[in-house]
């Protein structure tokens, strides 16, 4: 009797199981991803490696002058957010999209950063829980940014310092507003909600330092 009550609740259990996985497959199928499981040691890694960078920001750069001795890239310390700004190899689609696997990309024909206008700067956003992969999760929390928050941007050898002053909600497709802006602006565009192509969210930032 107890080796058949055994076998009936371990049955039981396994139906379980099968059954919660089932019902939130759409939540936790990453887990089951071999790519998954193959770049998680190498995610903690740089993960590890882009604390260590933004430590050392103080080494490299000097605030008196903006000179940087820093490659081009983004720092945004109020959500912890540091990655390499990607110049991609032309203005197709998919040239861009490649490009987003490295970090986040300059859109192709916007003004760089430092320039009159508004510099815009792309990256992928993900689902909570998703792990960071190829830059995937980069502007995830972009929504958390308030206005008076600051984005540091190293480029060409130059640091300036963004406040943020306003998140905007565009239809996919739907132009920038204010592009020709005679100020010197950044707008991060990334996916909205987090990982789905219904919209984008941007966050707007004025040059101030």
């Amino acid at each position: 009797m107890y080796e058949k009550s055994k076998i009936f609740w371990s049955f039981f259990l396994l139906i379980f199981i099968i059954n919660i996985i089932a019902l939130n497959w759409g939540d936790i199928s990453w887990i089951f991803s071999p790519r998954v499981a193959l770049t998680g040691l190498r995610s903690l890694f740089l993960e590890e490696e882009a604390m260590t960078i933004i430590d050392s920001n103080n080494e490299e750069s000097n605030s008196f002058t903006g000179k940087t001795t820093k490659e081009n890239s983004i720092e945004i310390s109020s959500i912890g957010i540091m990655a390499p700004i990607v110049i991609p190899g032309g203005d197709t689609n998919t040239e861009i999209y490649n490009a987003l696997k490295y970090g986040v990309v300059h859109f192709p024909n916007s003004p760089f950063p430092g320039e009159r206008g508004v510099s815009i700067l792309l990256g992928h956003s993900s689902p909570p829980g998703w792990p960071r992969i190829d830059y995937e999760w980069v502007f995830t929390e972009v929504q958390d940014l308030k206005k008076g928050d600051e984005i540091e941007v190293y480029f060409n050898g130059e640091l300036f310092v963004y406040t943020i002053i306003e998140q905007i909600f565009l239809e996919v497709g739907e132009q920038v507003p204010n592009y020709y802006s005679n100020e010197k602006e950044i707008i991060l565009i990334s996916c909205w909600p987090p990982g789905r192509n219904i919209k984008r969210i941007g966050i707007r930032g004025l040059l101030t330092k």
